[in-house]
C-alpha cells in the first residue's frame, strides 16, 4: 500500500484529473502570504515548509497516475505487467510523453520502482509464480495429442461393428473425444482467460457438425434428395482432432516468443511491428501442419482430401481460440456465428428453391456446387470468417496488453 497523508491524497486525486493538455513544468506562481503571518524575508516555519512539500507534491504526474493505478502497481511482478496494464487502459506513447517519459515502458519502470513492496519477497520468487505454466508444459502437450488419438481409436472400433453395437461406439466415441478436447482446452496456452460468449461453443460445434455431413447433405440436396443416408466425411474431423497438438504448440510458440519481445522493445509502435510478422508466421506454420493433416487422414480412410473447407475451417476454430486464450472472447463468437448462419442459409436456399415460384433462391448455391463441388460453400463462409479474425487478431494480439500476465491455473 501507499503511504500518505489524505490531504496529500486528494491533492494528487486532483492532479490526475485529465485537462486535455500537457502538465504543467514549472510549479504554481507563488502567492502573497495572507495578513498576519510571518514577513517574507523571515525563516519559514514548520508547517508552512511542510504546506509547500504539499503543493509541490500534488502536481507529480507520476504519483498521480500511481494513484489511479495503485492496484495495478501493487500486484505486478515486473515493469512489463505495469507498461501492459497501462496500454489496457488506454495510455499510449505520446500520453506518456505527458508524464515525462518517452514511451510506456519508461514511465512502467518508474511506477514499479516507486511502489513499495514487500522486502521479504525476492524478485526470482515473484518470476517463479508467473514461471509457473513452464513446469507444468508436459501436462498440457499430452492432453492435446488425445482427441486425435480417441478419434482415431473411435474410427477404428466403427469398422470392426456393426448395428447397435456401431451406435454405441460411435456415441461414445464422439463423448470421448469431446472430453479430451475440454480437458486439453482447460490447461496449456489454448487455455481461456476470461469468461466465453456461451454461443461460441455451439457455433463451433455447429462448424464441425457442417464438416462431417454438411457436404453429403449439399449434394444429396442439390441432385433433388436426399433419399437416402449419405456417408459422413469422416476424414477432416480425424485431421482437425489431430490439429489440436500443434495448434497449441504454435499457441506457445507465439506467445513465449512474444513475451521476449515484450521484454526488449522499447515502446508500443515497436512492439506491435515486431509481433505482427510473428503472429502471421504461426499462423501458416500451422496451416501447414493441418494440411499435412488433412492429407494423411484423407489417404488412410480413403476419402476425398478436403483441403478447402477443412483447412479453412481448421484457420477459423485455431485464430477464434487464440483470441479466446488472450482474452477477446466477444468477436470470436460473432465471427463464428456467421460462418454458420452462412453455412445454414446455404443448405436453406437449395430447399427453398423447390417451393414454387422460388426456384431462384438455389441457383448461387447449385451453380457453385456444379462448378467447384460441395466444398465450396463451407470454403467461402469458413474463409471469409478467418480472414476477419486474422486481420482482428494482428491489432489486438500485437498489443501488449494482449500478454500480460494472468493468475489463471493452466
Amino acid at each position: 500500500m501507499l503511504d500518505e497523508p489524505a490531504a496529500w491524497r486528494a491533492d494528487a486525486a486532483s492532479a490526475s484529473a485529465p485537462t486535455g493538455s500537457p502538465l504543467p513544468d514549472s510549479p504554481p506562481a507563488p502567492v502573497s502570504p495572507p495578513a498576519g503571518t510571518a514577513h517574507p524575508g523571515s525563516p519559514p516555519k514548520a508547517d508552512e515548509a511542510t504546506g509547500g512539500s504539499r503543493r509541490r507534491t500534488g502536481v507529480d504526474p507520476v504519483k498521480a497516475l500511481m494513484h489511479r493505478h495503485r492496484e495495478l502497481c501493487e500486484r505486478a511482478v515486473d515493469p512489463l505487467e505495469i507498461a501492459a496494464g497501462l496500454e489496457a487502459h488506454g495510455v499510449t506513447d505520446r500520453t506518456a510523453a505527458r508524464f515525462r517519459h518517452r514511451d510506456v515502458f519508461s514511465l512502467a519502470e518508474e511506477m514499479y520502482a516507486r511502489v513499495p513492496r514487500d522486502s521479504d519477497i525476492e524478485p526470482a520468487t515473484q518470476h517463479a509464480v508467473s514461471d509457473t505454466p513452464r513446469g507444468r508444459r508436459p501436462v498440457w502437450a499430452v492432453l492435446t495429442l488425445l482427441p486425435g488419438a480417441l478419434g482415431a481409436l473411435t474410427l477404428v472400433g466403427l469398422n470392426f461393428t456393426d448395428g447397435r453395437m456401431r451406435l454405441a461406439v460411435g456415441a461414445g466415441g464422439v463423448l470421448a473425444v469431446s472430453a479430451a478436447l475440454r480437458a486439453a482446452l482447460r490447461r496449456g496456452p489454448l487455455r481461456a482467460t476470461a469468461h466465453t460468449v456461451p454461443a461460441t461453443r455451439a457455433w463451433t460445434w455447429w462448424l464441425l457438425a457442417y464438416a462431417l455431413l454438411g457436404d453429403g447433405l449439399l449434394t444429396a440436396a442439390v441432385a433433388g434428395g436426399p433419399d437416402e443416408a449419405w456417408a459422413p466425411a469422416t476424414a477432416p474431423l480425424l485431421a482437425l482432432a489431430f490439429a489440436v497438438a500443434p495448434g497449441a504448440w504454435c499457441a506457445q510458440l507465439f506467445g513465449a516468443v512474444a513475451r521476449r519481445r515484450l521484454a526488449s522493445s522499447r515502446g508500443l509502435e515497436e512492439f506491435a511491428a515486431s509481433v505482427r510478422p510473428l503472429l502471421l508466421a504461426v499462423f501458416a506454420l500451422f496451416l501447414c501442419a493441418l494440411c499435412a493433416l488433412i492429407g494423411v487422414a484423407a489417404a488412410v480412410l480413403g476419402q476425398d482430401a478436403a483441403y478447402a473447407g477443412a483447412g479453412t475451417l481448421g484457420a477459423l476454430l485455431l485464430l477464434a481460440r487464440l483470441l479466446t486464450a488472450h482474452g477477446r472472447t466477444h468477436a470470436p463468437a460473432v465471427v463464428l456465428g456467421a460462418a454458420a448462419a452462412a453455412e445454414a442459409l446455404a443448405v436453406s436456399t437449395v430447399f427453398a428453391g423447390r417451393l414454387p415460384g422460388c426456384g431462384f433462391l438455389a441457383v448461387p448455391v447449385e451453380t457453385a456446387v456444379d462448378a467447384w463441388g460441395p466444398g465450396t460453400v463451407p470454403a467461402l463462409a469458413c474463409g471469409a470468417a478467418a480472414l476477419t479474425l486474422l486481420v482482428h487478431a494482428a491489432r489486438t494480439l500485437t498489443r501488449a496488453s494482449a500478454h500480460a500476465p494472468t493468475d489463471t491455473t493452466p
